[in-house]
């Protein structure tokens, strides 16, 4: 009897495939990624068209960077381990930090009340019931003092997650690294400091674009002189994948902005190669694991060839896409909280294949309340694991040269080129979101995602299939309801004691600043050491600049 081994794909499917077509179904109509790219039933050599492995995937370290930032990559230093933490008081955020530091993560991450994004200090009216709740509330140099004590700022890096205050929270930042005795450039850090997307998807703004612009700007400038080892911004996807979009669409939504931000720094004077080195992206990692590697790798190929082509950058550094990874918290699930543990150590060993340099892994009770001690040490242990067990972090890019990876990576690539150019065509990506063009695309993916979850043509284990009945659940991390009157109290304790005229000549400052053309960190730096409240500063610069409302799209 003859043995038949097909000489291509066609023809294995024509036979040995087709054999067994015939008495079996497939488990699903149709096999497409997130971003709706069909999924082969055999990746083979004629799925990689026009591949060229030298100047698409050249070597971990060199131009594209498309297998790597570094040559060693994890072989050399393991990924930063962070576990994202804040709530309630500085007080209690800092043993936290402290707790997690003892634990083994390498980098803190620090999450900030809504208050403290918007501006607001915590007696503000607006602030009520808010305190403390979803992040640390920080209205003061006092409390930032609190909240990072004991905390060897030289040493230790600490990314904070904030938009519309970034300046102030950095200046916080720096005001207690000098009280340490600490020096500037050698803090090491990120911002996330990215407005666009939080007028695209996640509403935390205070300023119109063109301000906000002006002081992310500031910033970039301020800190390529002095605090050459921070990263001035992070340039998320993270949160427009939260809100529904695409593999696809998170890629180059992302990397538009990020044009944005380097084309507005252009205008304002500075080099290209003076600053790029200090910008950070944020990234989701999703469920689907092999899209999300590819996602990382075509996101890094692309920003490869932007800095190098469309802004003539030199030092390779320029052209290096670093970038911090959250796992997903769009796809925690109250129900049967404990399979968000494995979905979790799924995603973030996407993350890991994908190459990131920094990586948070969410706790499995974020669906139900913030996360507890220990639910956050075995988020943590999650990562250790990885890092230390498995073996993913011993070689370089382990999935490269795999047919279907690079035919992902391709695909997701050509996907993104052609919204990136829908949104150049537009005017850019602040004249795109202007018009509700970022926004809708968005919702009409979270809309088709909704549909299939209800279509049962997606399966959330727990949710829509493999239901079960289940007890209440009761041990989760609870914020005391009388912070927000604790901490008005120690705010107005702050205001009797400080030098009120050495404030608002300090605020007056700002204010003539702002209203010029003048560097706005040195007055905001000056404004917090003086003990000039953050809802102080903030008011002082809504006072030049105004507020943006909600975007409506022109064609409403």
């Amino acid at each position: 009897m003859d043995i038949h081994v097909s000489k291509s794909a066609s023809e294995w499917r024509n036979t040995t495939a087709r054999k067994v077509g015939e008495k079996s179904t497939t488990r699903k109509e149709k096999f497409v990624t997130s971003s709706d790219i069909e999924i082969p039933d055999l990746p083979n050599e004629e799925d990689l068209t026009n591949w060229d492995a030298q100047t698409q995937l050249g070597y971990p370290g060199e131009f594209p960077f498309t297998r790597g930032v570094r040559p060693g990559m994890y072989r050399s230093r393991l990924w930063t381990m962070r576990q994202y933490a804040g709530f309630a008081s500085a007080e209690e955020s800092n043993q936290r930090y402290h707790y997690l530091l003892s634990q083994g993560t390498t980098g803190l991450s620090v999450a900030f009340d809504l208050p403290t994004q918007m501006g607001y200090d915590a007696d503000h009216p607006f602030s009520e019931g808010e305190v403390g709740k979803v992040g640390v509330s920080i209205s003061s140099l006092e409390d930032m003092e609190t909240l990072l004590h004991g905390l060897p700022l030289e040493r230790i890096s600490t990314s904070m997650t904030i938009n519309a205050t970034a300046s102030i929270l950095l200046a916080l930042y720096i005001a207690v690294a000098k009280k340490q005795g600490a020096d500037p450039r050698k803090l090491s850090g990120t911002i996330q400091n990215d407005l666009l997307k939080e007028y695209t998807a996640r509403g935390t703004y205070i300023y119109p674009p063109r301000h906000s612009m002006r002081i992310i700007t500031d910033i970039f400038s301020y800190c390529a002189e002095e605090l050459p080892q921070w990263n001035t911004i992070s340039i998320s996807g993270y949160h427009m994948r939260e809100a529904g979009s695409t593999a696809a669409q998170e890629i180059a939504f992302t990397l538009s902005n990020a044009i944005a931000y380097v084309q507005a720094a252009l205008d304002a004077g500075l080099n290209v190669d003076t600053f790029a080195g200090q910008l950070s992206f944020f990234f989701n990692s999703h469920n689907n694991l092999f899209e999300e590697v590819a996602k990382f790798r075509a996101a890094r190929r692309m920003w490869a060839h932007i800095m190098r082509e469309r802004f003539h950058a030199q030092d390779p550094r320029s052209m290096m896409l670093r970038f911090h990874t959250q796992t997903a918290g769009s796809t925690l699930t109250a129900q049967q909280p404990d399979n968000n543990i494995v979905r979790t150590a799924y995603q973030a060993l996407a993350a890991v294949l994908g190459g990131t340099q920094s990586l948070h892994t969410n706790s499995k009770d974020e669906a139900l309340s913030l996360p507890t001690e220990e639910t956050a040490r075995l988020a943590l242990r999650t990562q250790q694991v990885l890092g230390y067990e498995t073996g993913v972090a011993d070689v370089v890019d382990p999935l490269a040269g795999s047919y279907y990876v690079e035919a992902l990576t391709n695909e997701l690539e050509q996907r993104a080129w052609a919204y990136i150019q829908q949104i150049d065509d537009l005017g850019g990506s602040v004249r795109a979101i202007e018009n509700g063009y970022m926004q809708s695309q968005i919702e009409e993916a979270a809309y088709e995602y909704q549909l299939s979850l209800e279509k049962e043509q997606t399966v959330v284990v727990g949710v829509n299939r493999f239901k079960q009945a289940e007890p209440a659940h009761t041990s989760s991390h609870k914020v005391d309801p009388q912070i927000g009157a604790r901490q008005a109290e120690k705010l107005a304790a702050l205001r009797q004691r400080r030098d009120n005229e050495l404030v608002s000549q300090k605020l007056q400052a700002l204010q003539r600043a702002a209203t010029g053309s003048d560097n706005l960190m040195p007055a905001i730096i000056a404004a917090v050491e003086a003990y000039a409240t953050l809802g102080e500063i903030s008011d002082t610069m809504r006072q030049i600049f105004g507020e943006q409302h909600e975007f409506r799209s022109l064609a409403e």
